[in-house]
């Protein structure tokens, strides 16, 4: 089955570029990835922080029901434009990855429909491959999907 999130990596290159089309306004996927309520519901993790202005820090955390820390990420939002467009720091602790810089754009196609575009760099080629490894591109389609059916439900 083909995904509907595309992970486009070119050889050699240190960065790569996530692509999404929804059946949402481009607002409705910004408030998605910059409103603590909705990050929690469709990626599965508790926002212990989240200052949504430029500089603002974000803590994002998944625990075992025995309260064990399973996943962390914090980082820095940074040049946020309302409904368009936001930079952020990503840093997946005690993983041995190195922090991530991602660049985000939510472009409008019609009234409901819209397309974002990550694009991550890394520290190296070889930090992005060894993500790629893993089923990285089936993670956030999934992600994208529940994005997608959570932001109808609760704000369209």
């Amino acid at each position: 089955m083909e995904l509907k999130t595309k992970v486009i990596a070119e050889d050699g290159k240190q960065e790569l570029t996530i692509e999404r089309e929804f059946d949402l306004p481009a607002s409705l996927v910004y408030k998605a990835h910059t409103e603590p309520e909705l990050i929690e519901q469709w990626m599965g993790n508790k926002v212990i922080q989240f200052e949504k202005r430029n500089h603002g820090s974000y803590v994002l955390e998944t625990k075992s029901p025995e309260g064990v820390v399973l996943f962390r990420a914090n980082g820095v939002l940074l040049n946020l434009i309302e409904d368009k467009s936001f930079v952020r720091t990503f840093e997946m602790e005690n993983t041995g990855f190195p922090i991530q810089l991602e660049f985000f754009t939510f472009e409008t196609i019609t009234e409901n429909k819209s397309k974002l575009t990550m694009q991550i760099v890394f520290k190296s080629v070889e930090q992005r491959d060894q993500l790629l490894k893993m089923p990285f591109a089936q993670g956030i389609n999934m992600a994208h999907n529940r994005l997608e059916t959570i932001t109808k439900q609760t704000l369209a």
